[in-house]
């Protein structure tokens, strides 16, 4: 699970240093600050941190926790990881500049309903902001 968090941390800083070019506003927020947003389960000892410009704003605006089963998110989580890690090997089709470096999400592994409702919507955000689809 380290490896998940280091991962989403690492490619969550690199995506919002590599975006700071694009003017693309999905907070229609004239500031959109850098947002930290850490979710811990230490009884299961899996965290999400997510560092992304805009990120918790644009949070807020989505569905809330509970609106999502989390059979509901594994699942998604499961399809949009294994298409971002293709993209990560893939250098020579897509941006390695968004798509930085794999992320460790195994299924059958019980992440906990916040990790879950995280990467859930950090993948919709990271799709919204970079105009890609994980689909």
């Amino acid at each position: 699970m380290k490896k998940l968090c280091y991962t989403l941390l690492l490619t969550a800083l690199i995506i919002g240093c590599a975006s700071t070019s694009k003017k693309q506003d999905i907070t229609n927020s004239s500031k959109a600050m850098s947002d930290t947003v850490r979710i811990a389960n230490d009884s299961l000892e899996y965290e999400i941190i997510i560092i992304e410009p805009g990120f918790n704003q644009w949070l807020v605006t989505q569905p809330p926790r509970g609106y999502y089963e989390q059979f509901w998110l594994e699942n998604r989580n499961v399809i949009f990881v294994n298409e971002y890690n293709n993209r990560v090997v893939n250098t020579t089709q897509y941006d390695p500049n968004l798509y930085i470096q794999q992320i460790d999400y195994q299924r059958g592994i019980d992440y906990g309903y916040e990790v879950n409702y995280l990467l859930y919507n950090w993948f919709e955000y990271f799709q919204q902001r970079n105009n890609q689809k994980l689909r």
